[in-house]
């Protein structure tokens, strides 16, 4: 694909990292060549080979590990790059990405890092996650009993995505007596079983369900251990913010449109560029902002009304670029029908109360 945008505040190319220009000549050589057939098919344990060996295991690792340290910026258009060209190996990696940014944290607040830990900051690990089930807690929830020199987790994970590729899971499980979240790192052993999800997108993405069968849990590989109200605080900019990989699949969309044969979808495209540059700018700023005033809550109500938008915007592209492919889209072999599903798995990922609320709310008539 030639490229023929992205967003206007991105630097100028000779400004880029020069670890954000190599990930995007792989992306565009091979995981975007690659996506439909991952999409139907599953994330190849040699991508994680290659993420491995360009560095995208630890990229925000300090140097002392072997990592980039890269900067709040950069990590986003990572994000954006590889979400952009394959969804599928997006999903895999975002549940491990953030993690060496947590445990470097956790290490500046005095906790002493687990072996575990550092083969994750050297990048010789994938980790998966398993956070989101506290988010419907007290309906379903992972649960954690103390004893003796750590904890006992047990229950059912809703979705981890990467199975059979990672061999630690960040794990979130509660205390329901004291109403405390535990979040650890959990090797993955015979006492981790999965069944598979019949998934309707991001069908490559390898997502499964996880039983954990009285897995113990030693101190030492516990990274947090905090009240419900905090982690939900905490917690807020992933149910609320429009997010990198969202910008990335818009630009993509936005290239493909920029490329038909229909001169109406070329200039939707260049009517729609700037709109979407806008909220990625505004998304940014806002996250940016709660970041910096340390509160997590900072103008969550516009925050939210951004995503909402954002999703609108994407629900938009996508349905032009079904149109614009004239009764192709719907194929399998098509990026149209993958994108539209893709951007559906995007309405609901990571979604609580207040997210959905604030979209069902957006999509309801007027009296």
């Amino acid at each position: 694909m030639t490229i023929t945008g992205r967003p206007t505040d991105t630097p100028a190319a000779t400004d880029v990292h020069p670890f954000l220009t190599e990930v995007e000549n792989y992306a565009e050589s091979v995981l975007r060549p690659r996506a439909l057939a991952t999409d139907a098919t599953a994330v190849a344990p040699e991508r994680i080979t290659e993420f491995a060996t360009l560095g995208l295991l630890n990229h925000l690792a300090p140097a002392e590990f072997g990592g980039a340290g890269l900067g709040r910026a950069d990590d986003r258009r990572l994000h954006e790059i590889i979400a952009g060209a394959c969804p599928n190996t997006w999903l895999v990696w975002a549940q491990h990405a953030p993690i060496a940014a947590r445990l470097i944290a956790a290490r500046d607040e005095g906790l002493t890092l687990p072996d575990l830990a550092l083969d994750i900051l050297r990048g010789e690990r994938l980790a998966g996650a398993a956070l989101s089930d506290v988010r419907r807690f007290p309906d379903h929830y992972i649960r954690a009993r103390r004893i003796t020199g750590g904890w006992v987790v047990t229950g059912r994970v809703s979705w981890v995505s990467g199975w059979g590729l990672n061999s630690v899971l960040t794990t979130a499980a509660i205390d329901s007596a004291e109403r405390r979240v535990v979040t650890a790192l959990i090797p993955v052993t015979d006492r981790l079983r999965a069944a598979p999800l019949e998934l309707a997108a991001l069908t490559g993405s390898r997502t499964e369900r996880v039983f954990l069968d009285e897995v113990f849990v030693p101190d030492e590989n516990v990274l947090s251990v905090q009240t419900i109200e905090e982690w939900h605080h905490n917690d807020v900019g992933n149910a609320n913010d429009a997010r990198p990989h969202h910008f990335g699949l818009a630009e993509s969309i936005l290239n493909e449109l920029s490329e038909s044969t229909a001169d109406e979808a070329r200039a939707l495209a260049r009517a729609w560029r700037p709109q979407i540059d806008r909220l990625r700018s505004g998304a940014y700023q806002l996250i940016d902002a709660a970041a910096d005033a340390k509160d997590p809550s900072l103008d969550v109500q516009q925050r939210l009304n951004t995503r909402v938008a954002t999703f609108d915007a994407l629900s938009a592209l996508s349905r032009a670029l079904l149109v614009a492919r004239a009764g192709h889209g719907i194929a399998r072999d098509d990026t149209a029908q993958f994108y539209a599903r893709t951007i559906l798995f995007f309405h609901v990922q990571g979604q609580n109360a207040t997210g959905r609320a604030a979209q069902l709310t957006s999509l309801t008539p007027p009296d």
